[in-house]
């Protein structure tokens, strides 16, 4: 899986890059169904958060939220890509 990160409006810290990092771990069962995963968190008052994936079947899922802390934003973009993953490998499975 090829990690893309894209931070507009701001600059994206060592703590908070650490802290993408360690959250993808949730995501790692997934390693051999994503192509690629780009993320792009905007920040103006608050942060937003959008995520594209990209499957080897070459099905698409795009996920976005808004919060105003980072950390609780990027739990729940994690939630949200999690259970879109989950779903489209359920999907995948059953065919």
């Amino acid at each position: 899986m090829t990690l893309s990160t894209n931070a507009v409006g701001f600059t994206l810290g060592q703590k908070q890059s650490e802290m993408i990092e360690t959250k993808l771990k949730r995501i790692a069962y997934a390693d051999d169904l994503i192509v690629d995963l780009l993320l792009k968190i905007k920040h103006e008052k608050i942060f937003t958060f959008g995520a594209t994936v990209n499957f080897k079947w070459g099905n698409s899922a795009t996920v976005t939220c808004e919060e105003e802390d980072f950390a609780a934003g990027i739990n729940k973009l994690m939630d949200m890509l999690d259970l879109k993953i989950t779903k489209e490998k359920e999907k995948i499975q059953s065919k």
